[in-house]
């Protein structure tokens, strides 16, 4: 096992154990932002939100 599957597996460990936590981050990351440029890119973060999300499933 190589150094990146060995990191991937203990990221992939703490993101499920934690997945509420991060999914609070994400969603708190996107409504600063949200707040900071006035909702002006609201769709674009409601979609990078979800990417981030889908992509921490895939861990």
């Amino acid at each position: 096992m190589g150094l990146f599957d060995s990191a991937k597996d203990k990221l992939s460990g703490l993101a499920g154990d934690n997945q509420d936590k991060i999914d609070e981050g994400i969603d708190q990351a996107g409504d600063a932002v949200d707040e900071k440029t006035g909702g002006k890119f609201s769709d674009q973060v409601d979609s990078a939100q979800d990417a981030a999300k889908d992509k921490l499933g895939d861990l």
